[in-house]
């Protein structure tokens, strides 16, 4: 034990603990350490090795070459064949640990013609040197021997990547060439390829800016890993990055003939001409009515031609389905397996019966106000079932038919709403429902002929027809004198054709933009309609029309909340469109100061929104950092802008959900009513517990506008899922604000929203396990987030209609899987919470915590569900809406 003192006679660290020290002086505590591993922890076994290699190391040094040459051949051996596991390191080059230095001081001497042995050796075992930061693995390998590059093991090719990089960048800088280290990528990329290792050679080519590359290196064993791992880290590049790194993965998916993947990911780079080749590629019928499956559930407006289908019969299928036609007897079917048919009543929803006297005895009296809530829930509840107890019922059930006495129960606009909710009760029905709604267009009341016109539009959204009916109906209505009846027929020609980019209403909406002689709310309704027919499009025609219409405003008009929509209906032609916004960007900068800070904030918003980027959020949190003098409103648009862009994946929305609570703390009161919504939309129909809770307790919020938004938030984050949690926190809610009216007006939206479609619908934009984004989906969430940024003015005024925005976004929340007939089949499934296996060795569960259960099932956010019979194979990997099973031909029924 004497040489303990030795190592603090150098006056370093004297007064640290000995375990600190030993870092430091590695060689001076050897000694001791070879002492305690002989006591201690070296077997036999390993004790022999530890003195034959430090017999080799001796022998190395000999004057006699052969000697040498036999000592370096047995040390190369010994490390070779050591076994061990991925992350700890070989024994032998634990031993050889402390000959480093004599191995490297021997090197410098050596004869050139025995370099190769060693430096195999020397660059092996620097991986070991922790604390040596020269790349001298690297240097070796370029020096040394050119064999088997995979021969050391992956820890070996893991280390060489790394000091890859750095080497690459440096030579960059220095305009140096890089042949040598491009040829050395090539081996390493193969054997990562052949060895499961497809991150590590990913990455590295990223390093080396030659991702091409990798295509040549995928076979079919691992080209769904690969993908898998391409598509998920695109989420974290910046644009362009993120698109060339997409395009690669559909071209290996191509490669492999994975082409509902390929389709998947045509879909994500917004790519037409990719989206058509995946059609003409593939031969097999029944894929193709798959694909076009997928195209409706993204609200993919696509036209079948002969090019794409030869025979007329299959082209007319494959129409009908890429037009949605059977998306309402699909949501049927799932309604009727689960039993949920029976028409619901806005107090199945409020269950008064549950709150003490007060809340109920305030809620009987029969206010209009009162009445247009429930008109409402009743539509939200009942979406898409094409029955209810208010609007639809028979007349001969009543004296003088309950539908238009209930219609009447409501005051002049709430008249509109009213008729409009008859179109969301029979969602996505278009035969039934312009049956139905035909009876309004004969009143004499201009609100119900405008509901009448809006309840169209419903009806039709997210389906489209060869005979367009809804064009044919609202045309006409568009030029009328009455702005009630123009705005029913504008709004509703916005939700039919979402996403169409139709010339016709282009033609028909873009003049009122420049009409001296209309109001400012058909101004703003039509911009909010072109740009959502036309979302993200680029359209130059109809920007420069909204940007002409916003200069001509006059400053009294840019104080109205409904001017704010101009703005949006520009941002919406640029959504998820990146750099395109910036020329517009530019010229928004010369508007009025009463609206300019707020379309630069819309615009950016909504062109970056999905996208993740982390320098735009940071430009938001900026903004929202600055205290304003006067009545500014922008910030408001910033804060929905964080959440817009960073809503694209988990790890971003976490810590987006994080920040916010700071703005809460810190920031201004525009700020604090805008921060409800973020959340909205950031966890909407995903009740996240914690939000939840930040939401309800802002819901007591002093600030009536911030206690609104939160309710209203609380209603989107339960969207669709019945969560008992949000509705007995609004339950308790309506008893608490039962005196004021508006706070429980919001409160009976939000207990809509949560019932809605009877727990059968999502409003979530993102379909394909979270990796598409629909467009059109997200440009009716962020209208409606954008008009709750005031919502005393707009939908606690004349304007409540807007709400039937969120159509856009409702989806049923279904995996239906259908036979080779399109005929429901009913198959066992497993349905269980996602796991992320991206980069994961092996095969891995891709579920957890799974029920079995028969389609057609529901799916919750976050759940995955994969097929639990061998009899059947999806003809899409991604079960979720309409999947088309075929028979398996392996399977052998043993019954």
């Amino acid at each position: 034990m004497s040489k303990t003192p030795d190592p603090k006679s150098t006056g370093t660290g004297a007064g640290k603990p000995a375990g600190e020290e030993s870092t430091v002086k590695v060689p001076s505590k050897d000694p001791k350490k070879k002492d305690d591993k002989k006591d201690e922890d070296l077997s036999e076994e390993d004790l022999a090795l530890k003195q034959q290699l430090e017999l080799y190391v001796e022998r190395v040094q000999d004057a006699d070459p052969g000697l040498q040459k036999v000592a370096l051949e047995s040390m190369r051996q010994e490390i070779r064949t050591a076994t061990s596991s991925m992350t700890s390191v070989p024994k032998p080059l634990k031993f050889l640990r402390p000959h480093y230095g004599t191995l490297k001081g021997f090197y410098e001497k050596m004869p050139d013609s025995d370099l190769k042995a060693l430096t195999s050796i020397l660059h092996f075992s620097n991986l070991e040197l922790e604390y040596t930061y020269l790349h001298v693995s690297l240097k070796y390998r370029l020096l040394g021997s050119q064999g088997d590059i995979g021969s050391w093991g992956h820890e070996y090719v893991r280390n060489l990547a790394g000091e890859i990089g750095q080497e690459y960048a440096k030579r960059q800088s220095e305009e140096a060439p890089i042949d040598d280290l491009m040829e050395l990528v090539q081996q390493i990329v193969s054997f990562n390829m052949k060895h499961n290792a497809e991150p590590d050679a990913v990455d590295l080519l990223i390093e080396v800016e030659d991702l091409d590359l990798l295509v040549e290196h995928v076979d079919s064993s691992n080209c769904k890993r690969t993908c898998s791992y391409l598509t998920s880290f695109a989420k974290y590049l910046p644009g362009p990055d993120d698109m060339l790194v997409l395009d690669i993965a559909y071209t290996i998916y191509m490669k492999f003939e994975e082409y509902p993947l390929a389709l998947v990911t045509a879909l994500a780079l917004d790519n037409m001409q990719s989206i058509k080749q995946v059609f003409t590629s593939c031969d097999d019928n029944l894929m193709k009515r798959q694909f076009c499956y997928i195209l409706a559930r993204h609200g993919q407006t696509f036209d079948i031609d002969e090019e794409l289908c030869a025979s007329d019969e299959e082209r007319e299928v494959l129409q009908e389905i890429v037009n949605n036609v059977k998306l309402s007897e699909g949501y049927l079917a799932l309604a009727r397996d689960i039993e949920v048919m029976e028409a619901k009543t806005p107090d199945d929803i409020y269950k008064p019966h549950l709150l003490d006297g007060r809340a109920s005895a305030g809620a009987s009296v029969d206010s209009a106000r009162q009445n247009l809530a429930a008109t409402f829930v009743n539509a939200f509840v009942n979406a898409g079932f094409g029955q209810d107890k208010l609007m639809t019922v028979p007349s001969e059930a009543t004296s003088g038919g309950s539908s238009a006495s209930w219609l009447f129960k409501n005051k002049e606009h709430g008249k509109a709403s009213a008729a409009a909710s008859l179109g969301m009760i029979l969602l996505w029905d278009v035969d039934s429902g312009l049956a139905q709604l035909d009876k309004y267009f004969h009143s004499t009341d201009t609100h119900v002929i405008a509901g009448a016109l809006l309840g169209v539009g419903i009806v039709n959204c997210g389906i489209k027809n060869d005979c367009d009916p809804a064009l044919a109906l609202l045309a006409e209505y568009v030029d009328k004198d009455d702005p009630s009846i123009r705005i029913g027929a504008i709004m509703g020609l916005g939700l039919a054709y979402a996403g169409a980019q139709n010339e016709q209403i282009r033609s028909i909406l873009t003049p009122i933009l420049g009409d001296n002689k209309a109001s400012l709310d058909v101004i703003a309704f039509a911009a909010i309609s072109l740009g959502l027919v036309y979302v993200g499009s680029c359209n130059e025609e109809i920007a420069q029309a909204i940007i002409f219409s916003l200069m001509e405003r006059i400053e009294s008009e840019l104080g109205d909340p409904l001017s704010r929509l101009l703005p949006l209906g520009l941002g919406l032609l640029y959504l998820g469109k990146q750099e395109s916004v910036e020329a517009t960007a530019e010229v928004s900068k010369t508007f009025h100061e009463k609206i300019r800070k707020h379309c630069d904030m819309t615009l950016l918003s909504c062109a970056y929104a999905g996208t993740g980027n982390v320098l735009k959020v940071q430009h938001f949190l900026g903004e929202c950092a600055q205290h304003l003098e006067k009545g500014e409103s922008y910030q408001g648009a910033a804060v929905l802008g964080i959440a817009m862009v960073a809503m694209s994946e988990e790890l971003g929305l976490e810590m987006t959900i994080r920040s916010l609570e700071h703005l809460l703390q810190y920031g201004d009161q525009n700020i604090r009513r805008a921060v409800p919504l973020a959340l909205g939309l950031l966890c909407i129909s995903n009740p996240k517990v914690n939000v939840m809770d930040t939401l309800s307790r802002l819901s007591h919020d002093s600030d009536t506008e911030v206690a609104m938004a939160a309710i209203i938030s609380l209603g989107l984050i339960g969207a669709g899922t019945n969560n008992a949690r949000i509705a007995g926190i609004l339950r308790n809610l309506s008893s608490y604000h039962y005196k004021e009216a508006n706070l429980l007006f919001c409160l009976r939206i939000a207990q809509g929203l949560v019932h809605l479609g009877k727990g059968l619908m999502t409003l979530s934009p993102y379909h394909s396990e979270r990796f598409l984004l629909s467009p059109t989906a997200l440009a009716g969430l962020i209208t409606v987030l954008h008009i709750c940024l005031d919502m005393k003015a707009i939908i606690l005024g004349k304007y409540h209609y807007v709400l039937y925005f969120l159509t856009l976004a409702m989806q049923p929340r279904m995996l239906m899987t259908v036979d080779e007939n399109l005929k429901p089949l009913s198959v066992p499934v497993r349905v269980g919470q996602a796991v992320d296996v991206t980069g994961q060795a092996g095969r891995p569960k891709t579920i957890t915590g799974f029920q079995t259960h028969s389609t057609p099932v529901l799916l919750a956010a976050g759940d995955r569900a994969e097929l639990a019979t061998e009899k059947y194979i999806p003809l899409s990997p991604i079960l979720e809406g309409f999947v088309i099973l075929k028979e398996n031909p392996e399977c052998r029924d043993d019954n």
